[in-house]
């Protein structure tokens, strides 16, 4: 895994100063470093791009580092609602997202993304893109209310599946969470609601598609 991705950004990712200046507030305030892997920021960027997606949904915003890959994307007609649990991260995500260009475009809601995600829902807001990159126990409760805020032909992308290459290597360090995120791409995999692929890239990238089943069904 290590190899491929170093082998893919050597020759893929340019080097970038700003998303260079996030990862260095991110580690200054002491979070995490836990943002996506320049390439799979790269493919985020690109995914809407191809898509024509407008309106965004992240769960998860940490330093603002895949929020600024998302705005990327649409450029300046499109928005960004963004989940954080902790108010401290959301505040220096849109730091970084206004220093990008994007501090218009883009609004946070803190608090468990479970609620903020059920008053969404009861806003009756739709999205065509979403990102998934938060707490691993909720990643499919986050896919289930993804599905229902979704427009037909949605876009869903969800991050760490591979878990460092633990669910498919039996000779990696298992993580935490590597029983259940075998299980929730299974999961995935036969969502009868999702026409769905895992790209091995940064610890792993699904891909779903959200299908107007009505549209199938007609068809």
């Amino acid at each position: 895994m290590k190899q491929i991705n170093s082998y893919i950004d050597s020759l893929f990712y340019t080097q970038d100063a700003l998303l260079e200046e996030v990862i260095t507030t991110i580690q200054e305030n002491g979070m995490p470093s836990i943002s996506v892997s320049p390439s799979s920021g790269k493919l985020l960027t690109m995914l809407i791009s191809i898509s024509g997606a407008k309106n965004v949904l992240e769960i998860g915003a940490l330093g603002g580092y895949s929020g600024i890959c998302l705005a990327r994307g649409f450029g300046s007609e499109g928005k960004l609602t963004s989940l954080e649990l902790k108010e401290s991260y959301a505040k220096l995500a849109y730091a970084n997202l206004s220093k990008a260009g994007f501090g218009d475009q883009v609004s946070y809601m803190t608090g468990a993304a479970l609620q903020s995600l059920e008053k969404l829902v009861g806003d009756n807001k739709r999205f065509d893109f979403f990102f998934i990159d938060a707490d691993k126990d909720n990643y499919e409760n986050y896919l289930q209310y993804c599905i229902r805020l979704a427009e037909p032909g949605a876009l869903i992308v969800m991050d760490n599946v591979l878990m460092g290459g633990s669910v498919v290597d039996q000779d990696a360090e298992p993580k935490h969470y590597t029983a259940f995120m075998k299980t929730f791409n299974e999961t995935v995999a036969n969502h009868p609601q999702l026409e769905s692929l895992l790209i091995p890239i940064g610890d792993g990238l699904t891909i779903s598609k959200v299908i107007d089943q009505t549209h199938e069904q007609n068809s």
